[in-house]
C-alpha cells in the first residue's frame, strides 16, 4: 500500500469543512481526490462500485446520513440525485462539515438539481505541485510575495534533466517514484481511457480519433492563445476543419472531465490605448498531458527548446494555481494587440495582485524583468493599486529581490 503524501488541499479541505455543511471536490481522475477526502471522512461510500449505497440514495437516503460525519460520497456523479439529498440534509441539520462529495466528471446541466449556494463549497483539486512531490523547497512563498515580503532561495538542487522529467511525468500521485518510461506508458493508457471510455460515458458520441487529434493540438497550443478555428483545422486534418459546434462539444467534454485549465484574460484599466486581447491561454490541468498527447518525452523536448519553454510554462502555471487557491486568488494571463504579454497575473483581491513572467533560461531574466516593469508602469494604479510583487520564474539558480524591485524565482524554490 502506498504511503499518503500530504497535500496542500488537506488544510484547505479542513478549513472549508469548518464553515459549511458540504464540500464538493472536483478534479481529473487520478489526481488524488479520494485519497485526500478519505483522510477527513468518518464514513465512506464509493458510489461507482457500491450498488447498495446507490440503492439507498434512491430509496432510503436517510439511512446513509445516520452514519458518523463527515460522510464521503465518492464519484457522486454516478448517482447525481445525491446532490439534492445532501443539500436537503444540510438544510435540515444546520450542521457544518457533514458531507464531502468527490467527482472526476461534472454532470450535464440538470434542471432538477438545486443550487448548492450556502450549503456547498466547491473545491477544485489538481495534481501535485513540485513542492508537494518534494522537488521544490518552498523557500519562496507565493503568499509572502503577495504580502509584499522580500523572499530568497536557492534552486540549484533541481537539475535541468530532472526538471524536464517533471514536465513529462507530471504531478500524478500514482507516478511518485516512477521513472519516465513507466510514466509515459501510464499516461498513454490514461489518455486512451479518456477518449475511449470516459468521454463516451458523458452521454454523447465522440470520435476517439478526433479527440486524440484535439488533445495533440492542445498539446501544441500549450501556453498560447490559440483560436478555435486553428484547433478545428488540426482536428479535421485533410478532411477540412470540423464544425464549430463539434469543436465546442469536444472541448466541453474535456472541461467536464477537468482536463483543461485555461488562463482567462486579465483585463485591467491601462494607460496604454492598445486593445487588450480576451482569448484564453490554453493549458492542460497537468503539464504531462501536453507531451503525452504529442507522444514525446524529455529527449524530444530537450531538442526543441522553444517547445520546452512553453511546457515549462505549463508546469509553472499549474504550481501557481495550486499555491494561489488557498489564498482565494486566481491566475490569469495578459496580452495586448501590440504583442506584449505577461504569462501569469495572480489576483488575490481588488487591489492585491502580482505579475510573473516565465523563462526557462536564466539568461533571459533581465529582459523579462524589464518587460514586467514596463507592464506595471502601464497599469492604472488608481484602479488596481501597485503590484504586490513582480517576478520572473526560471529553471534554476539563486532567487531573491533584484535592485529594480523584481524577484527572481527558481521554480525549485517556489511554494505556497
Amino acid at each position: 500500500m502506498s504511503t499518503y503524501v500530504e497535500r496542500i488541499a488537506d488544510r484547505e479541505l479542513e478549513d472549508r469543512l469548518a464553515y459549511i455543511g458540504a464540500v464538493l471536490i472536483e478534479g481529473p481522475k487520478a489526481c488524488g481526490k479520494t485519497a485526500t477526502a478519505q483522510r477527513h471522512a468518518a464514513t465512506v461510500f464509493r458510489l461507482d462500485d457500491d450498488e447498495a449505497a446507490r440503492g439507498f440514495v434512491r430509496l432510503d437516503p436517510a439511512r446513509l446520513f445516520k452514519n458518523p460525519t463527515p460522510i464521503l460520497f465518492d464519484e457522486w456523479q454516478v448517482e447525481p440525485t445525491i446532490w439534492n439529498r445532501v443539500r436537503r440534509h444540510v438544510d435540515d441539520s444546520g450542521g457544518k462539515g457533514l458531507c464531502v462529495l468527490t467527482g472526476s466528471a461534472t454532470p450535464a446541466d440538470d434542471t432538477a438539481r438545486h443550487s448548492g449556494a450556502g450549503r456547498f463549497s466547491v473545491m477544485p483539486m489538481r495534481t501535485m505541485s513540485l513542492f508537494e512531490t518534494g522537488h521544490s523547497t518552498g523557500e519562496i512563498s507565493l503568499g509572502a510575495l503577495l504580502n509584499g515580503d522580500r523572499q530568497t532561495g536557492l534552486g540549484t538542487h533541481l537539475s535541468f534533466t530532472e526538471l524536464v522529467q517533471r514536465i513529462v511525468i507530471g504531478g500524478w500521485p500514482g507516478l511518485i517514484g516512477v521513472d519516465e518510461p513507466q510514466a509515459r506508458r501510464w499516461l498513454r493508457d490514461y489518455i486512451s481511457n479518456i477518449v475511449e471510455v470516459d468521454v463516451p460515458k458523458l452521454g454523447s458520441r465522440r470520435d476517439p480519433e478526433n479527440l486524440r487529434r484535439l488533445m495533440a493540438s492542445l498539446g501544441r497550443s500549450v501556453g498560447q492563445a490559440t483560436r478555435g478555428t486553428e484547433l478545428a483545422k488540426d482536428v479535421g486534418g485533410t478532411d477540412g476543419p470540423i464544425a464549430k459546434e463539434t469543436l465546442s462539444a469536444y472541448l466541453t467534454s474535456l472541461n467536464r472531465l477537468h482536463l483543461i485549465d485555461d488562463s482567462a484574460a486579465w483585463l485591467p484599466h491601462m494607460r496604454s490605448r492598445a486593445r487588450l486581447r480576451t482569448a484564453p491561454v490554453r493549458y492542460f490541468v497537468d503539464p504531462s498531458l501536453g507531451p503525452a498527447s504529442l507522444g514525446v518525452g524529455s529527449d524530444e523536448l530537450t531538442s526543441d527548446l522553444n517547445a520546452l519553454g512553453l511546457h515549462f510554462e505549463a508546469l509553472v502555471v499549474r504550481d501557481l494555481r495550486i499555491y494561489a487557491q488557498p489564498l482565494d486568488a486566481r491566475v490569469d494571463s495578459w496580452r495586448d494587440s501590440n504583442g506584449n504579454g505577461v504569462d501569469a497575473v495572480v489576483t488575490a483581491g481588488p487591489d492585491r495582485w502580482g505579475a510573473f513572467e516565465v523563462k526557462l533560461d536564466p539568461r533571459d531574466v533581465d529582459a523579462a524583468a524589464a518587460s514586467l516593469l514596463r507592464f506595471s508602469s502601464s497599469v492604472d494604479k488608481d484602479h488596481h493599486g501597485p503590484p504586490a510583487c513582480l517576478g520572473v520564474i526560471t529553471s534554476t539558480g539563486a532567487g531573491g529581490l533584484r535592485d529594480d524591485g523584481v524577484h527572481v524565482i527558481p521554480i525549485g524554490c517556489l511554494g505556497p
